[in-house]
């Protein structure tokens, strides 16, 4: 009966078995480097891997919304300003920063839960930019123009190999958070909307409420994932959260694969971390990123996540096509 379980599940079980290795691998590399650099660019890697993955969570209910990294913007300085004018741990400001960002991005759903596809993405667009002029405004509050700093540290006087598992497990826990969110009768029925509200409408579902409710849940996310940036960071700026970043994350989703969980985590890894250990071709990021999303759209509609099976097909193909040729001959 072991055996045929084994037969009947072997993919599921190689693919979850190569994901634990892999995190295991991932946990040992500050044992195996000295390096601050290399822990730095990681840790920043966890943080817009869980901003990419928010992102497509929300796109799974048929809207893109364009202000994300606007929303990881809240929660960094709602987070920093607790720590910084009322004196919290900063340790305790996360969680609130994080909810605060929720409410924000669900009370914001509500006006835009009728709007759909490009009406809704403008619409997102222009509260964004919205989001950075207050920060702008907020003066002595928010550090206007120049910036927020002077934030507390969540670990005063550590290095980097606190942070950087603190951020692998925020990492772990928000991608196994809403990969459940997704798989579950929730995450069904936003995919439901997304193929057609009106009929998902016509056999009851409150596809206006889901909608903002996936909005919410993306937001939490997101804004956790800025909360933890400030208190690494120690400073805060309003270009950082600007309508460049929300490029940024949409091309780390569409370049890795929308279509795929996995597919954030892939463009981020090839567009943000591999490009900083190649510092000669920094400055090219942006062209190089303009052709490989090229490539995608082209060759690889379903992102960089396909390239496996594709490859495999190549080779299924290949080898009959050979076989074939052989028996004919």
């Amino acid at each position: 009966m072991d055996k045929q379980f084994f037969v009947n599940n072997r993919s599921s079980i190689i693919k979850y078995g190569l994901i634990i290795l892999l995190v295991i691998i991932v946990a040992f590399i500050p044992l195996m480097t000295d390096s601050s650099y290399i822990l730095h660019l990681l840790i920043i890697t966890f943080i817009y891997m869980v901003a990419a993955v928010s992102l497509r969570t929300i796109t799974i209910s048929g809207q893109f919304p364009l202000a994300h990294s606007a929303f990881m913007g809240v929660g960094a300085y709602l987070s920093a300003m607790a720590a910084k004018w009322l004196g919290w741990p900063p340790l305790l400001c996360l969680i609130p920063a994080a909810l605060a960002t929720m409410g924000l991005g669900m009370l914001i759903g509500l006006p835009f839960a009728r709007l759909r596809s490009l009406y809704y993405a403008i619409g997102s667009l222009f509260f964004g930019i919205g989001i950075i002029y207050i920060i702008n405004a907020g003066g002595v509050w928010t550090g206007g123009y120049s910036g927020l700093t002077g934030i507390a540290a969540l670990f005063p006087g550590a290095g980097k190999v606190p942070y950087y598992y603190f951020f692998l497990g925020l990492a772990l826990v928000s991608m196994i958070a809403l990969w459940r969110f997704e798989v579950s009768n929730i995450g069904t029925i936003l995919k439901a909307v997304a193929q057609s509200h009106v009929v998902a409408s016509s056999v009851g579902i409150n596809e206006g409420w889901y909608r903002i409710l996936v909005l919410g849940v993306g937001c939490f996310f997101v804004g956790l994932a800025g909360a933890g940036y400030a208190h690494y960071n120690l400073v805060l700026s309003p270009q950082s959260f600007n309508f460049m970043a929300t490029l940024w994350l949409t091309m780390y989703v569409l370049i890795g694969g929308i279509g795929s969980f996995a597919g954030p985590i892939i463009g981020t890894v090839v567009l943000f971390l591999l490009p900083q250990f190649a510092r000669d071709l920094k400055s090219f990021t942006p062209y190089l990123s303009a052709v490989l999303l090229l490539i995608v759209i082209f060759l690889m509609p379903r992102g960089l996540v396909s390239l496996p099976g594709m490859v495999k097909s190549w080779y299924l193909k290949r080898k009959g096509k050979m076989v074939t040729d052989v028996s004919g001959s």
